[in-house]
């Protein structure tokens, strides 16, 4: 079992910053891929961005050039550095890893942009 805590959502202007952060419960393989997915209400969740053990990413479209996603293997996180900040980006952002197979998912940070 992995526990996934997501931190650092918050209310935050239009053109702002924040940066979350997802702390592991345990160490994880390092080739675990990680991932940060939001959902806006009323819509499906989606990706935001995602990153291999190897350090490779994608990024969802609407986020290319303004999100950055990091991990530090040596202290189990995941980062997701959100620039420019719009209002559409306003979600709930939850933290996933994979581990052999199996799906785990934090419990969401709330992230509010204000126009």
């Amino acid at each position: 079992q992995v526990q996934l805590v997501e931190s650092g959502g918050g209310l935050v202007q239009a053109g702002g910053s924040l940066r979350l952060s997802c702390v592991a419960s345990r160490r994880l393989f390092s080739i675990n891929l990680m991932g940060w997915y939001r959902q806006a209400p009323g819509k499906q969740r989606e990706l935001v961005a995602r990153i291999t053990g190897g350090g490779n990413t994608v990024y969802a479209d609407s986020v290319l050039g303004r999100f950055t996603i990091s991990r530090d293997n040596a202290k189990n996180t995941v980062y997701l550095q959100m620039n420019s900040l719009k209002p559409e980006d306003t979600a709930v952002y939850y933290c996933s890893t994979v581990e052999l197979g199996q799906v785990y998912w934090g419990k969401g940070t709330l992230v509010t942009v204000s126009s």
